[in-house]
Parts: C-alpha cells; sequence; structure tokens
C-alpha cells in the first residue's frame, strides 16, 4: 500500500459564529501544538469565519478549508464565494458535494464537476464527497451508486499529483444518526472509489489519492478506521465541535 498521509478533517457545518469559531480555533491550536508523523489535520469552518480561523491556527500544524465555493472567478452570483476569494482569505482546500449541498440546495453532479475543476485549477484541493441514502443501502446497489457519482462529478477533471485531490466517502444514513457503518463497510465503498479513481486517473495516480470515510467517525472508531487499506482518515462532523474529541481523534489516527 503506498505510504498515504492520512488527513483528519473537521467540518464544522453550520455552527460557530465569530467568537465561539475563535474560541473553538485557539483550543485546537494549544491542543495539536504538533501532529503525529503520518498525520494532516484540517478545519473546514463556516465561511464567515475563515479569516478569525486562520489567525487563531496559522502558528499551528493545522490546515484551513471552505465548505463551498462557486466556479465563476467574479461577477453577480449574490452570496458565493470564488476560489480566488477562499485563497485569498489562507484556504488550501475545499469541500464539495456534501450530501447536504446536493440534498437541501439540489447541486447536481454537472456542479460539483465544475467546481472541481475550478478549484484545481486555483491551486485548491477539493475534497470531493460522495455517499448513499439508505433506501439506496438497503437496495444493495450502493458501490454502484458511490461510484457513478465519482465518475460524473471528477470527469475530466486534469491533475498531475495525487495530492491535488481528496475523496471522501460518507455514507448520509450514517450521517448525524448516531449510525456508524462498520470498518469493513468502510473498507469495501472506498476500495471501490479506489478503483474507480484508477479508472479516471490511472493506477499511479490513484493510489496516491486519499480517500477518507466521513459519517460519525470519533474517537473510538477512527484507529479501526484507518487501519484499513483503503480508508486514508476521516471527515468529521459533530465531533469536530469539540477541541478534546477532535484532537484526540488527530492521536489516535496517528498510533
Amino acid at each position: 500500500m503506498p505510504n498515504r498521509t492520512l488527513l483528519i478533517a473537521g467540518n464544522w457545518k453550520m455552527n460557530n459564529d465569530v467568537h465561539a469559531a475563535a474560541k473553538l480555533a485557539d483550543e485546537l491550536a494549544q491542543a495539536l501544538p504538533e501532529v503525529p508523523a503520518g498525520v494532516e489535520v484540517l478545519v473546514c469552518p463556516p465561511t464567515i469565519d475563515i479569516t478569525t480561523v486562520h489567525d487563531r491556527i496559522s502558528a499551528a500544524p493545522i490546515a484551513l478549508g471552505a465548505q463551498n465555493v462557486y466556479w465563476e472567478a467574479k461577477g453577480a452570483y449574490t452570496g458565493e464565494s470564488s476560489c480566488d476569494m477562499l485563497k485569498s482569505a489562507g484556504c488550501t482546500y475545499c469541500i464539495i458535494g456534501h450530501s447536504e449541498r446536493r440534498d437541501y440546495f439540489h447541486e447536481t453532479d454537472e456542479d460539483e464537476n465544475k467546481k472541481a475543476k475550478a478549484l484545481v485549477a486555483a491551486g485548491i484541493v477539493p475534497v470531493f464527497c460522495c455517499g448513499e441514502p439508505e433506501e439506496v443501502r438497503e437496495a444493495g446497489t450502493y458501490v454502484k451508486h458511490v461510484t457513478d457519482q465519482v465518475k460524473a462529478g471528477l470527469a475530466g477533471l486534469e491533475i498531475s499529483d495525487a495530492k491535488q485531490l481528496v475523496v471522501a466517502y460518507e455514507p448520509i444514513w450514517a450521517i448525524g444518526t448516531g449510525k456508524t457503518a462498520t470498518a469493513d463497510d468502510a473498507q469495501e465503498v472506498c476500495g471501490a472509489i479506489r478503483e474507480t479513481l484508477k479508472e479516471l486517473f490511472g493506477a499511479e495516480l490513484a493510489d496516491g489519492i486519499r480517500v477518507l470515510y466521513g459519517g460519525s467517525a470519533k474517537p473510538d472508531n477512527i484507529a479501526e478506521l484507518v487501519a484499513k487499506p483503503d480508508v486514508d482518515g476521516a471527515l468529521v462532523g459533530g465531533a469536530s465541535l469539540k477541541a478534546e474529541d477532535f484532537s484526540a481523534m488527530v492521536v489516535k489516527a496517528g498510533e
């Protein structure tokens, strides 16, 4: 197995005003003055908190990401942020295709494809999310559902380095529900994603692309998850809002 650096990424979702974001960022910086070898840490606060968090974590080994982006460079797109705006605020990563964006805001595979291409062109790493709802899981067609999302969302994307892309598998039925896919469940789909990435980018690049698991990941299951050959970290929701839990996940992932 290639020596891929694990990535523990926190998605704060729509939580924390500027003051709460500053407090959490300070706590994380204090809890993680250094990170274990072979582990990278990323936090993705709400857009309004990005500059505040950037200033608080700038001296810590914590990368900064956004939760959304628009693919146009500028213009009359009220409420949106461009790649260059995110980059100027210190973002090096950006989540796209999260199930909540697809579901609540009706984003399509075509939308995610445009975002992925714009981000890579700007030098920001897309954290491309994919996953299945409970009815697809129960129907047994979840692997095809997820790999079809990957094929459509990343079609035509041009990368020359595996570090230019991260994929996050998020079984929707296990997000914020307390249900968790087993480590074997995660490996099954993450392995299928890896094979799809080989089709898109070739085996050498695909072997280096990190594939994360996202879905009620927490301190007591992270070690088992990252022990699987195709699970290279986690996209963490609720547990990323508590510095103690999130830093514990980082430490345990590196053990």
